[in-house]
């Protein structure tokens, strides 16, 4: 078993009762307190959303293959939403399998992955994706057309409007998303999983309040 929690931006905790995962930890950047990663794994889809803690159980910021405790993890080279073909592609999609269930995780990335990139992701049971868009992440359609080829049972959608928050950009209702991808919405304090099988048969978009 393992839970998601949503903590604003692209920040998500995933913990088993081993160990956690926390994505892009420097939520400082939009005005909350950065999420503390001692002795736990950090993984960053870029590096300005890094912590680069010393005292955590494993840094990952860069493409490679990677494992601790239960998680198995695939980081894989992807441009960047604002970056030209020609630019060095500095961001990191995710693909992390924990307990069969295998998990996606995007940063703010171009608004197409490559054949190369897709088959790399592979089969992804649960998807994690920023969808405020305005220029600085995926907008509702793009996000809506990378959940469909990917093609996840679960969309975690992250990185949208909320006014808790000072983002560089005003970032889109998340209902922009939603009535974009027009699958069944459930709203959740956590997202628990017991074991893949328990993920929906169709695609569905679980919101989780941030925390």
């Amino acid at each position: 078993m393992f839970e998601i929690e949503y903590k604003g931006a692209n920040c998500i905790i995933i913990s088993t009762k081993k160990t956690k995962l926390v994505v892009d930890p420097k939520i400082s950047i939009v005005g909350l307190k950065d999420i503390s990663t001692n002795e736990v794994i950090e993984l960053a889809t870029e590096d300005r959303f890094a912590i680069n803690n010393p005292d955590a159980a494993l840094l990952i910021n860069s493409p490679g293959e990677y494992g601790i405790s239960e998680f198995d993890i695939r980081g894989i080279p992807a441009r960047r939403h604002l970056d030209s073909e020609n630019e060095a592609m500095i961001s990191t999609i995710y693909r992390v399998e924990l307990n069969d269930t295998r998990i996606g995780i995007l940063g703010n990335i171009y608004n197409k992955l490559s054949d190369e990139q897709l088959e790399s992701l592979g089969v992804i049971d649960i998807l994690v994706i920023p969808v405020g868009g305005n220029g600085y992440t995926l907008d509702a359609v793009n996000a809506a057309s990378l959940v469909r080829s990917i093609d996840p049972k679960v969309v975690i959608p992250v990185h949208y409007a909320d006014e808790a928050l000072k983002y560089e950009v005003p970032q889109d209702e998340l209902q922009l998303f939603i009535k974009e991808l027009g699958a069944p919405v459930e709203t959740v304090s956590k997202y628990k999983v017991k074991q893949s099988l328990s993920t929906p048969a169709t695609l569905s978009v679980i919101e989780i309040t941030r925390s």
